[in-house]
């Protein structure tokens, strides 16, 4: 209704979760790494837990985006169900068959423990994620935790996530469910947005429908920030109405008197009620002092003065207030002025064929956000080019061409994810960044160094160092990196595989463990190496199933000292 108005393609704060309007906060991002985490552990329980609206369906999206091709999914959306319909559910989910109208638990646990084995021997991995978890019986919730017995004599079959509101934390803190409680190899619970990520949550969704100027005032997003909690859905709801109202006034831009009236009509009266109870002890103060200031005004000048005049210096020069000197509570000459702190940026301009670096004293928000929008179709191509240069490869004249095929022939291929700057550090690898300008569009910068906190960007032509806060304000996790394949060019390997490839992964894994590996044939994936692999895998936070695919050999590179391979820390 109000998106020509507001020069929209469509609305912006809908609540069906559209992919195209995600906003990975950094306490997503690190939801999504526990979840990740607790996968590759392989066997126990993963447990996410955030109130109603905080964005666990979001994470858990992204969970299933990002799982290895070798990993098998049962979803359970209704976890009101008995302990039959459990079971039979996860089958369903997992496509295995049972006899038709099976009623014994024992019956369809062998069923699924025959298909759990078959999937291990094949080398693939079982997840069961159970949403809205608090619901579950306390019978189901120990059929559930019998599942995780099913295993091989080395290794779980059968991981499980249990994502659910903070009722799932007070039952599982039930002394009769300490069994359970000690499965859980990874928690996490997921926060309400802070005001900054409001701010930018709300800013995303409006230029993902094209918003080419600001629609919120400041005080109308702190104001929405405040009163829906820093909740997802809330901040939604009430900026979607909020936008109405605006439409209705004939109003081009959204304040805080429109985003109070609309959260009157949308919002929870308990919400609503519990802001204007807080705001009651700060209007009492501001009464209070209003009285006071009334008084002293109306106060006769005379009697003032008579009273200031009691305050003057005395022969020793120090002015008496109620019997204390000025030595007693000294106040300084002149005012000290608070220091403010600006940002380093620095910028590389080609002049004469020599680089020189500028140190300018100017606000950082205002230089990224002013180099973003003057930002134009090259800027990819020239990241690219940066990109490849890192790696001794050849970039494109042109770029009317597939990067990432370009790349391939040098043994490189492409690593496209959302993450965080936590992900980047442990990858260690220089990065395209996908920033957002204030018109919307994507604007790909190289990040060449990184520090612990300082970024150091390539954008356009020039070389800027910037705060990982500041460039956190226009960055949602979208990265681009390339990471080296074996030698002989193999993506994955894994255990029973027999090649040249698997020779040098034992010289690689021999190298950073710092022992020599045991085996009658080198060239052979035999169990040792497998569970030399897996080891490597948890010590470096990634799914521990055993098979060496893109993640796990971009770390075994680092680790090993593999030449040619540019780092962000060497960089910086």
């Amino acid at each position: 209704m109000y998106e020509k108005h507001f020069n929209l393609s469509e609305r912006p704060f809908s609540i069906t979760p559209d992919p195209r309007f995600l906003y990975m906060s950094e306490r997503h991002r690190e939801a999504l790494a526990h979840l990740l985490f607790g996968v590759g552990e392989g066997g126990g329980f993963v447990q996410l837990t955030g109130e109603v609206g905080t964005g666990k369906t979001t994470v858990c999206r992204c969970l299933l985006e990002q799982l290895p091709d070798h990993v098998d999914v049962a979803l359970i959306l209704n976890p009101k169900v008995t302990t039959v319909e459990l079971i039979a559910t996860i089958c369903d989910e997992l496509h295995t068959a049972y006899p038709p109208d099976c009623t014994s638990i024992k019956e369809l646990t062998d069923v699924l423990n025959a298909y759990l084995l078959d999937a291990h021997a094949k080398g693939r991995c079982t997840v069961l994620i159970i949403d809205e978890a608090q619901n579950l019986d306390a019978e189901v919730l120990e059929q559930v935790r019998l599942l995780t017995n099913l295993e091989t004599p080395t290794r779980k079959l059968l991981q499980i996530i249990l994502i659910g509101q903070p009722e799932l934390r007070d039952l599982l803190a039930r002394n009769e469910m300490r069994q359970l409680a000690q499965r859980v190899t990874a928690r996490y619970h997921l926060e309400p947005l802070l005001m900054a990520e409001t701010s930018a949550y709300i800013h995303h969704r409006l230029q993902v429908c094209g918003a080419t100027r600001p629609v919120f005032t400041s005080s109308a997003v702190e104001t929405v920030h405040r009163l829906a909690g820093g909740v997802p859905r809330l901040i939604n709801v009430l900026c979607d109405r909020a936008m109405l109202g605006a439409y209705v006034d004939g109003r081009s831009r959204v304040d805080r008197k429109i985003v109070r009236k609309a959260s009157m009509e949308v919002l929870p009266e308990v919400t609503v009620e519990r802001h204007w109870r807080a705001w009651l002890p700060l209007a009492a103060a501001s009464l209070a002092a209003i009285v006071v200031v009334s008084a002293w005004i109306y106060v006769p000048w005379e009697s003032r003065a008579s009273r200031l005049s009691e305050n003057m210096p005395d022969s020793s020069g120090h002015s008496v207030v109620a019997g204390i000197t000025s030595q007693d509570h000294a106040v300084p000459e002149t005012r000290e002025e608070t220091e403010v702190r600006v940002p380093e940026l620095t910028a590389d301009i080609e002049a004469d064929d020599e680089t020189s670096v500028i140190d300018q004293a100017v606000p950082e928000a205002l230089s990224l956000a002013s180099l973003l929008d003057t930002a134009d179709e090259t800027y990819s191509h020239q990241a690219w080019g940066g990109l490849m240069d890192l790696w001794s490869v050849e970039p494109p004249v042109t770029a009317d061409v597939d990067y990432c095929q370009w790349v391939q022939p040098h043994g490189l291929h492409c690593l496209q994810q959302k993450g965080s700057w936590n992900v980047l550090r442990r990858f260690d690898r220089p990065a395209l960044l996908q920033l957002i300008a204030s018109d919307g569009r994507k604007v790909t910068a190289l990040l060449q160094g990184m520090d612990n906190t300082h970024a150091e960007l390539v954008i356009g032509s020039g070389v800027y160092r910037f705060s990982v806060q500041q460039v956190e304000r226009y960055w949602y996790g979208e990265y681009t990196l390339l990471w080296r394949a074996t030698p002989d060019g193999r993506l994955v390997l894994r255990q029973g595989d027999r090649a040249k490839d698997v020779y040098w992964l034992r010289i690689q894994m021999e190298e950073i463990a710092g022992m020599e590996i045991p085996a009658e044939d080198p060239f052979y994936f035999d169990e040792s190496l497998y569970e030399n692999v897996i080891e490597f895998q948890r010590s470096q936070a990634l799914s521990s199933d055993g098979v060496v695919g893109k993640l796990t050999l971009i770390q075994i590179n680092t680790l090993s000292g593999r030449t040619g391979i540019p780092r962000l820390s060497d960089q910086s």
